[in-house]
């Protein structure tokens, strides 16, 4: 499978993944966010700038994520990266709000949006494992 359709399922199909960042003193620390957009090889997503999770990405910009989707663990594809990310502020932005409309709900309106930066991937590795198909992949 190439890269470009294992991103798209992470973005499309997944969507909400876990992602580790660390804090000030070197600990772990895990959220949820959603992957907005994929377009050119590069996943975008967002957060606003007075979150900890902000901070954390502005000093420590390595992360590491997993996705899964299925019903059980048979049933079950599993994406994982690893990599360095880069704010590049409200750049995206506008095309991230069209095409998650449920984000107009959360944030609706330019003003309450003020807040939020958009973060890229700029290197990154992973693994891919799909337990619903035999050969197991991965």
């Amino acid at each position: 499978m190439k890269t470009s359709e294992i991103l798209n399922i992470l973005q499309k199909d997944i969507h909400s993944v876990i992602i580790a960042t660390v804090d000030e003193n070197d600990h772990p620390i895990t959220c949820a966010i959603d992957l907005m957009l994929y377009e050119d090889d590069t996943l975008y997503f967002l957060t606003a700038r007075g979150k900890a999770f902000y901070q954390r990405l502005m000093s420590h910009p390595f992360v590491s994520l997993t996705g899964i989707k299925g019903n059980d663990t048979l049933s079950s594809i599993a994406i994982s990266l690893q990599g360095k990310v880069k704010n590049i502020k409200h750049e995206k932005l506008q095309e991230i709000f069209e095409k998650n409309d449920y984000m107009k709900k959360i944030y609706p309106n330019v003003q309450a949006r003020d807040v939020l930066e958009v973060f890229c991937f700029e290197q990154f590795s992973g693994e891919y494992f799909d337990l619903s198909q035999t050969p197991k992949y991965g």
